[in-house]
């Protein structure tokens, strides 16, 4: 087999795609910074599914640029993705992970792909570019559902991936995170059981209200998308803001 153009790796158990030359090659050094940026991107576990949620703001450095720019992929009946991070770097993604799912549809096998092995995909590509100096600028969550479990996991540039009920990048791991985690214990310790779908996406609203208020780099529009094992949904919202909060906030003039 043609190591160099197959793209092999140890085992061939899973295609990496072309990367190109070690930055240190390059006559020009591309990858280093990220340039169109997006904030956050949250997820949340219910009881029947997973719920993504992140806006539809792209910066160009500190400036709110472009502001419709969708960021949760649905990847098949099963998945979907969200990003935050450098934009091109998720449209480079998507790209190829859409060209997976057509190769997988051409086989006409009746498999398709599962959420597990696209997280364990993702964290090897992105490990990959991170080795080849040439990073990946993103953070991506990977939700959906396998053998009726829900599953979200998370992998950031540097191909580090874990599994949790709730997820939070950016911004948000700081301000959304600590209130995703309330309402799940809360729910815990009261009835024993998990968020339902409502009370999930109810939840990750009034996270998105709450960083819009706090972060520069979000946006009023946003988007939730929602799986379980019959249904892939996404929802386009638009925040109804309180700015009278302001008057409680120290120093508000």
């Amino acid at each position: 087999m043609d190591v160099k153009h197959q793209n092999w790796i140890p085992g061939n158990f899973k295609s990496v795609p072309d990367t190109g030359r070690s930055a240190q090659n390059d006559v020009v050094q591309h990858g280093w910074t990220p340039i169109t940026t997006t904030t956050s991107v949250l997820g949340v576990v219910f009881e029947s599914g997973v719920a993504l949620a992140a806006d539809t703001l792209t910066s160009y450095g500190s400036m709110a640029c472009f502001q419709n720019n969708p960021r949760i992929l649905t990847v098949n009946q099963n998945i979907i993705v969200a990003a935050a991070g450098e934009y091109s770097d998720y449209q480079f993604i998507r790209d190829v992970v859409e060209e997976k799912v057509r190769t997988e549809k051409s086989l006409n096998d009746g498999i398709s792909m599962k959420p597990k092995a696209l997280h364990t995909w993702l964290s090897r590509v992105l490990y990959n570019r991170r080795t080849k100096m040439k990073p990946l600028w993103s953070t991506f969550l990977v939700a959906g559902v396998q053998n009726d479990v829900p599953f979200l996991g998370e992998i950031d540039k540097l191909g580090t991936a874990f599994v949790d009920e709730q997820i939070a990048s950016g911004y948000g791991a700081y301000l959304a995170l600590p209130l995703m985690r309330k309402a799940i214990d809360e729910k815990r310790e009261k009835f024993n059981s998990k968020l339902t779908k409502d009370e999930a996406i109810d939840l990750l609203k009034k996270c998105m209200e709450v960083l819009y208020y706090r972060d520069a780099r979000s946006h009023d529009k946003y988007q939730i998308g929602i799986v379980t094992k019959d249904s892939v949904e996404i929802q386009n919202l638009v925040l109804k803001p309180r700015w009278e909060v302001a008057k409680l906030v120290q120093g508000y003039e």
